[in-house]
């Protein structure tokens, strides 16, 4: 697809778009498992064929610094582009601290109804910006992994570097 570029990271192969104005608006793992909702979506953005290299460094110096245990926070400037809904509960992943976890129900509860658990994970799975909007950090009401678009083993790798498998269940 045009416009995407491979980032090949300490955390292993990511792809990523950018805007016309140098802002992320996907970030996803190569081999992502649902990428293709998410591409789909990406092509009616018309992301940058060609975003300006020191962007795209930029990112992949941050992420390698994260990989590393160097940093715990992105100043890499994003958009997000999805529903109402879908804001809310991307806003309120943004709100989960380094190195700690919430559960869907939680979230559910912090947007205001907590029978909407099944919801945000719908919205949490259609995050198109892994990592940067960290939903790597939802996991189950009973403290276990649960999908992860990158895969359970990088949901396990991303928590292990934050220091976040505190009462984790495999």
């Amino acid at each position: 697809m045009k416009g995407i570029q491979r980032l090949d990271t300490a955390l292993g192969p990511i792809q990523a778009a950018f805007d016309g104005a140098g802002a992320v608006i996907y970030l996803g793992f190569a081999d992502h498992e649902f990428r293709e909702p998410l591409l789909a979506k990406l092509a009616r953005l018309e992301p940058a064929v060609s975003p300006a290299p020191a962007v795209v460094a930029r990112l992949q110096k941050q992420l390698d610094a994260y990989a590393a245990g160097a940093r715990n926070d992105f100043d890499v400037p994003f958009r997000l582009h999805g529903s109402p809904f879908e804001q809310r509960v991307w806003a309120a992943l943004q709100r989960i601290p380094f190195g700690e976890t919430r559960s869907y129900g939680r979230l559910a509860t912090e947007l205001g109804d907590p029978n909407l658990s099944r919801a945000v994970g719908r919205a949490n799975g259609a995050n198109p910006i892994s990592i940067l909007v960290p939903c790597h950090r939802v996991i189950g009401a009973n403290g276990t992994l649960t999908g992860y678009a990158g895969g359970l083993a990088m949901k396990e790798r991303l928590l292990a570097l934050e220091g976040a498998l505190t009462g984790w269940v495999r």
